[in-house]
């Protein structure tokens, strides 16, 4: 009943809030977009939503209008060529996410889920399907978000959203909830004993893909983050010289 009505309600409820009380900043927003670069204020791109539909997520338009569509800007040549200067602030301060809950208050997302993914990124789509999390609503902010966000491999992600998956589908997503909500309005937020073993688990997996492409330094860093769950860190230890071997 949380996953399915509750937790709707509570992101219509919420979304409607925000769209009414962040009318200025709307309206601040779009004049400083159109200012520095002018074009379209608002960026849309193909994203993937529950049970693997297709749906339009808005964005606050960052980058110029040559920038190439639906390419991930760590994917681009060169990409700070394209962002303009008012979109490097909206970034830092993650604002460009903002009209996001036009896709909340409409159903195509929550509050709290995955982060979709674009429609082409196929490895995260098939690793996600493997812990069931595109069979929830993506979301503003999640479980992966608030353990690592873009620092995670994507099989520690899919874990990671798959976890939270599971929570809901078993009516226990009201802590994933809680915690990714404080996430979100307060920023960076101390975890609980289970998020810092999470975040040691995450570093863990790290450090073995680091040590399969033969990066020392980066092996080194996350094995010193994995320490901080003694278990954990003699797994790793084991698991990145095997990894070195192979």
């Amino acid at each position: 009943m949380y996953r399915h009505f509750l937790k709707r309600v509570l992101d219509f409820f919420l979304s409607g809030i925000g769209i009414l009380c962040l009318t200025p900043v709307w309206l601040l927003l779009s004049l400083l977009i159109l200012i520095d670069d002018p074009g379209p204020i608002f960026f849309t791109q193909k994203r993937v939503g529950r049970k693997k539909k297709l749906f339009r997520i808005l964005k606050f338009r960052t980058m110029k209008t040559s920038t190439p569509h639906d390419t991930p800007t760590h994917l681009l040549e060169n990409p700070e060529q394209y962002i303009t200067r008012v979109g490097k602030l909206l970034r830092k301060t993650s604002l460009d996410e903002l009209p996001q809950i036009f896709n909340i208050f409409a159903g195509q997302m929550s509050i709290i889920g995955p982060r979709p993914a674009l429609w082409n990124q196929f490895d995260l789509i098939e690793e996600r399907d493997k812990y069931g999390a595109n069979d929830v609503r993506p979301g503003l902010t999640g479980w992966a978000q608030i353990n690592g966000r873009d620092e995670l491999e994507i099989d520690a992600k899919a874990k990671f959203d798959g976890e939270y998956a599971a929570a809901a589908a078993k009516l226990a997503g009201k802590n994933t909830y809680n915690a990714a909500l404080a996430q979100l309005l307060i920023g960076n937020v101390t975890p609980a004993a289970t998020l810092e073993k999470n975040c040691a688990k995450s570093a863990y997996l790290r450090a073995v893909a680091a040590a399969r492409q033969g990066n020392t330094a980066k092996v080194k860093a996350e094995l010193e983050k994995a320490s901080k769950n003694e278990k954990l860190a003699q797994r790793a230890a084991k698991d990145v010289e095997f990894a070195k071997v192979r």
